[in-house]
């Protein structure tokens, strides 16, 4: 970061109630034009201050001059005939890298109910999984916290959220400064109950259990993969030195700790992880945990060499783990005309240049 960047206006999403009403009150305001003006964010996901008419024209113009509601610019946006809207959003702030990041808006399969947003923390990821476009250009820097907010303000323009899962781009364990404070916005001022919110991680141990020390506790979805040492390593590289079992255990003491089932996550890969051994040994390794399996189907990614399970081998690999005891849904992805999959509208528009 440059030496001036602490001179450069805070953004509006980076501050808490306290210090927008101190911010409003030092531009002229009152404490309830401060509630108006976070009503109209995080309730509406209202993107720009001269769209709040109930503030003072000379008020939202010194906001805006002060506080910049939003830091990033929409790119492009991809709908789906599913109803998936995906975002790419680029964030140019003096003092940080360029950052062009994903949100997925989600809708629900029931009637009536709100969408689910999927949210990134990092640009790019660390992880290297070969299978997933997020990593392949590895991991460029952290998302700040108003960066993170700010794609729920934009998902929240999309439409009403019921949930939010923090599983696109990134790996969040990596960054907790970031993300515990931009979830208790989410919390608080938009309404998400802790319940309603998934971090998903590929099950650091040490960073887990600092994960579970947060109040409140949040769901916890963890990528499996596979369950063999050797083949995890190939998929989950930056785990090559964690054995399968490490990460487990890890598992049961997040649940003894928060009273939360943990999610393993686990993707399908046509010929490679979806065999009848592949899922014998799964089950041998989670029939006696507290836990449950969301099976999806690769979502293919143009270069690498890996492909979708053929027909009907979702469905017989659920059924192999039910018959073990092992609770298991098969989540097909939304979205694939919208390259819904993690990084793969960020590759696209870059490579059109």
């Amino acid at each position: 970061m440059s030496a001036g960047a602490d001179a450069l206006p805070r953004p509006l999403l980076d501050l808490t109630r306290e210090e927008t009403e101190a911010a409003v009150a030092e531009l002229g305001g009152r404490p309830f034009h401060a509630k108006s003006l976070r009503r109209h964010v995080f309730e509406r996901g209202v993107l720009d201050y001269h769209a709040m008419t109930d503030l003072s024209a000379s008020l939202r113009t010194a906001l805006a001059e002060r506080h910049p509601l939003t830091t990033g610019t929409e790119v492009t946006r991809r709908s789906a005939t599913d109803g998936a809207v995906k975002l790419l959003t680029r964030f140019e702030r003096p003092g940080l890298d360029p950052a062009s990041v994903e949100t997925v808006h989600l809708p629900s399969t029931k009637p009536g109910r709100a969408a689910t947003l999927c949210v990134s923390t990092q640009v790019g990821c660390p992880v290297g999984c070969p299978f997933c476009a997020s990593g392949l250009g590895g991991l460029a820097r952290n998302l700040t916290k108003a960066e993170i907010v700010e794609q729920f303000v934009r998902g929240l323009a999309v439409g009403p959220l019921a949930r939010t899962v923090v599983m696109g781009m990134g790996e969040p364990l990596f960054n907790l400064p970031a993300l515990l404070p931009a979830l208790d916005v989410v919390r608080e001022e938009i309404g998400l109950g802790a319940r309603s919110i998934t971090v998903s991680t590929v099950g650091f141990p040490q960073r887990l259990a600092k994960l579970a020390e947060s109040r409140p506790r949040f769901q916890l979805a963890i990528s499996l993969h596979s369950p063999f040492d050797t083949q995890r390593a190939e998929l989950v590289p930056l785990m090559a030195e964690v054995p399968v079992e490490e990460v487990l255990l890890a598992g049961d003491r997040w649940f003894r700790a928060t009273g939360r089932e943990i999610t393993y996550e686990y993707v399908l890969l046509g010929g490679e992880n979806d065999s009848d051994e592949h899922a014998a040994s799964l089950v041998e390794r989670l029939r006696r945990r507290r836990c449950s399996v969301n099976l999806i189907p690769y979502n293919p990614v143009p270069g690498d060499r890996y492909r979708r399970p053929r027909q009907g081998a979702p469905e017989r690999f659920r059924a192999a783990l039910e018959a073990g005891g092992v609770v298991a849904t098969v989540r097909w992805s939304k979205g694939l005309e919208a390259d819904a999959a993690c990084g793969q509208l960020r590759r696209r528009v870059a490579a059109a240049g």
